[in-house]
């Protein structure tokens, strides 16, 4: 655990990272109540999460890099503004518009992961920061699993406008005792924020993430999607080359090009695939009537508690990485996180039948969440230099939400491929998707192996000390 003089700076970090976390999935399963309520139709509901995707994946790195360059204090108090903004305007918005644009405006908060990183990594002792670093990642994906199991009971009780309500209140005190107790880094990367890079950057992401969201209404071979894929091909190649050529780069391509970072990014893509997966289909799963074949017609706040061994077991798991990481190291925390994913999915795929057994797979893939998220941070933040922590950690978190997209996008396939007369998803578009996400946590773990092990480097001998010449008599 951190010193007492830095036990508050860590609250505010993770409750800063935690509520955002929070605001990803917490409006995922309230998504018909607010459809419903503003009058709109579905399609549009879903731009509520869309949005929200895209504006995060665009402002993590850039973020992250105006941290490293103007102060990482300065840059999280006034992310947090943001956030607060943004909550405020959504718990007020009026209409399905307002809500959305209110959205973008929460996205800018998913600086505060790599922010918050390179915090720890430049204010804490040497020897807190791996356990620091953990502990937050526990807090960051836990985050996740409060949303989905505390939106059904919030919404029930109060109203949806109060999933918004809430986090104004935690953020507005987080502010201020940011303000008052956060210190301002002293180290400063040199250079300046590259626009031209980042205007870059955010177009081949949105032309990636808007069709791999939208696929699914737009249609795969529409021109629309093939042309924004076009797009994210073109704009990433001269968006490699700007950067390759830039004397201050948004992100340091010799940097990604780390053998320990490259990996490591890689198994995130993956796992990233399979565990954002699990957070949006394995709910509608449960909530699906059984007179589909499958399923047990569990209502939000139902299926929220099913998910809650996930929660449980991902913030455990996340603080017990921090102290395991020093003996066995993160690789092996990180290849044993992936690896209980693609046990759980290879699970689910086979036994599904009982709300039990929905509730051991959330739990065991709970575990492998907490591990990975934990190693993965830790594995960047010992690789890259301390002026490059808060461009680097905002990449891999990026490159986790683009892995989330993918998998999202080819899970839909498989199971909305064929419906029933009923309008439902069959069984097996479920278990051929859950055989799919096991195979993308293997392949998590295998990218985990590749990872180079880090031998900690120790002090010389002292020399031994010389003897005076023996007196002659």
């Amino acid at each position: 655990m951190p010193r007492a003089s830095t036990r508050l700076t860590f609250t505010v970090l993770a409750t800063g990272a935690g509520v955002f976390s929070m605001l990803q999935s917490l409006i995922a399963p309230a998504l018909p109540t607010v459809q419903h309520a503003l009058h709109t139709s579905q399609s549009t509901a879903t731009w509520v999460m869309t949005a929200y995707l895209l504006s995060a994946s665009v402002f993590t790195p850039i973020l992250g890099r105006v941290g490293d360059l103007a102060g990482k204090k300065r840059t999280l108090v006034a992310v947090l503004v943001t956030v607060l903004a943004g909550c405020l305007i959504a718990a007020l918005a009026p209409t399905i518009g307002v809500l959305i644009v209110a959205r973008v405006v929460q996205g800018v908060g998913g600086a505060l992961f790599p922010l918050s990183f390179g915090i720890i990594r430049d204010e804490f002792a040497p020897g807190e920061v791996s356990g620091s670093i953990s502990n937050l990642s526990a807090v960051i994906a836990a985050g996740g699993g409060v949303g989905v199991v505390a939106a059904g009971p919030i919404v029930s009780a109060l109203d949806y406008r109060w999933l918004f309500w809430i986090p104004v209140a935690i953020v507005a005190a987080t502010v201020l005792i940011a303000l008052r107790y956060v210190p301002e880094s002293p180290k400063r990367a040199e250079g300046k924020v590259s626009w031209g890079g980042a205007v870059l950057l955010s177009g081949w992401l949105v032309a990636l993430l808007l069709p791999l969201s939208q696929a699914g209404r737009w249609g795969w071979g529409s021109a629309k999607v093939l042309g924004l894929f076009a797009a994210a091909v073109v704009l990433f190649a001269v968006w490699l080359t700007a950067e390759a050529r830039s004397r201050s780069p948004l992100i340091d391509l010799r940097v990604l090009r780390q053998p320990s970072v490259w990996t490591t990014n890689a198994a995130a893509l993956l796992f990233g695939a399979g565990m954002y997966s699990i957070w949006s289909f394995l709910p509608g799963f449960v909530q699906t009537p059984s007179a589909a074949g499958y399923g047990f017609g569990a209502s939000v706040t139902a299926s929220g508690l099913l998910m809650l061994p996930m929660l449980v077991a991902m913030f455990l798991s996340g603080v017990l990485s921090g102290r395991l990481e020093p003996r066995v190291g993160a690789k092996a925390l990180l290849t044993t996180g992936a690896a209980l994913g693609a046990v759980a999915c290879g699970f689910l795929t086979l036994w599904h039948d009982a709300q039990w057994q929905i509730a051991v797979v959330a739990g065991l893939f709970g575990l492998g969440i907490g591990l990975a998220f934990a190693s993965m941070a830790n594995l960047i933040v010992g690789s890259v230099p301390a002026e490059q922590t808060g461009a680097a950690t905002g990449m891999n978190a990026n490159i986790r939400t683009i892995g989330g997209s993918i998998g999202a996008a080819l899970t839909s396939v498989l199971v909305t491929g064929r419906l029933q007369p009923s309008g439902l998803p069959y069984a097996s578009g479920y278990t051929h998707g859950w055989a799919l996400l096991a195979l993308l946590c293997l392949a998590a773990a295998g990218a985990a192996l590749l990872v180079p092990v880090r031998r900690p480097t120790r002090p010389a001998p002292a020399p031994a000390p010389t003897r005076a010449p023996a007196r002659v008599r």
